[in-house]
């Protein structure tokens, strides 16, 4: 079977490359600055001028600022790919964190309490009513970008006039405390594959390793196990790093990533992740090729089996003598919907048969 990755080439799609090469008979890595999209009936995908070729299995990943393009690419190749292990209503929901809270919350995933408003000012009659600390955030940035702490209603105010100044979008959650440290939950398929906890650094709220965070290995309960594997099906990904505060109320939900990072959590698991993505896109595309072909094989035979005419109409077609007996074509058996469980009346002629059902 033959696989591709499209990525911006980061170190954990490398890995990911590398692993799966183990699996399928080709894995292909190709760049996704280099691909360029045909949309409508006969959409498709050329890279470096050419036409993708036909793979089994293709994993499109890549940061938020190339939201819409993953789209249009998972779109396209979507009925022509057996296996896309992020299908393409994920890029536009998981890359924005209000949709992703939206999705979630239809699920009953629980996810700490947020808040939207339509201008400043109303956000600012909001600040009445939450408690402080505060977390805002723009809906669409990964690795902590685009979020902010608030210890109280004038540095929240001050934060609000900022916002409206750049005429940027955002959103009001409740502070949970976890002592500055947050859960990263890896899912793969059905299952979580790898744990982590990350650890901020000191005067730094944000636990992310790129906000210079530390993982520690870590065994998470069997709510927030639940949770996060909740988490991936309801965004429908096959892949997907689930953040989770473990606060005094339980697990909460704060962020996906359906591009996660490989080499933090590699760090401190005793497992080789990129070998369980791996093995695991490998058995779903082998599934999705059979299904496929099954699929197809169907609908040949439902071609094979379509009647050319209607009842009534008139086919031209051969038959078959049996010394006393006469074949006739499964067609005309089939339009004329006859039963060896019935009686039938025969008139005959010179070239012609007329054949009743014979009821008393």
């Amino acid at each position: 079977m033959r696989a591709a990755v499209i990525s911006l080439g980061s170190k954990s799609s490398v890995m990911t490359i590398e692993a799966m090469r183990k699996y399928f008979d080709q894995v292909d890595k190709i760049q996704l600055k280099n691909i360029e999209i045909s949309l409508g009936k006969d959409g498709k995908l050329l890279y470096e001028g050419k036409e993708l070729p036909y793979y089994d299995c293709v994993l499109v990943k890549g940061s938020f600022r190339y939201a819409n393009l993953l789209r249009s690419i998972a779109s396209v190749l979507k009925g022509k790919v057996p296996y896309l292990p992020i299908p393409e209503e994920c890029f536009t929901v998981a890359h924005n964190k209000l949709l992703t809270h939206l999705l979630l919350e239809q699920h009953n995933i629980p996810m700490p309490k947020t808040y939207i408003s339509s201008t400043v000012d109303a956000a600012k009659e909001m600040l009445d009513r939450v408690s402080y600390p505060i977390v805002m955030k723009f809906p669409q940035g990964t690795q902590g970008k685009g979020v902010m702490f608030a210890e109280s209603k004038s540095s929240a105010a001050s934060m609000l006039d900022a916002l409206g100044a750049l005429n940027q979008p955002f959103i009001v959650q409740e502070y949970v405390e976890t002592g500055g440290t947050d859960i990263r939950a890896l899912v793969v398929g059905d299952k979580v594959v790898a744990t982590m906890k990350r650890v901020a650094k000191s005067g730094e709220k944000r636990s992310n390793t790129h906000s210079g965070g530390t993982p520690e290995p870590v065994l998470i309960s069997y709510q927030a196990n639940q949770i996060a594997v909740k988490t991936a099906k309801a965004l429908g990904a096959d892949i997907c790093g689930v953040d989770i505060l473990d606060g005094p109320l339980g697990p909460v939900v704060i962020e996906v990533n359906i591009s996660p990072g490989l080499q933090g959590i590699s760090s401190v698991s005793t497992i080789d992740i990129p070998d369980a993505i791996a093995r695991a896109f490998y058995d779903r595309t082998l599934g999705a090729v059979q299904g496929h072909r099954h699929l197809e094989a169907k609908k040949v035979m439902q071609s094979l089996n379509k009647p050319l005419a209607k009842p009534g109409h008139s086919i031209i077609s051969g038959i078959k003598l049996r010394g006393d007996r006469i074949i006739l074509p499964e067609l005309v058996q089939k339009m004329a919907k006859l039963s060896d469980e019935k009686e039938y009346s025969f008139k005959a002629s010179k070239g012609k048969i007329i054949i009743e059902e014979f009821n008393l």
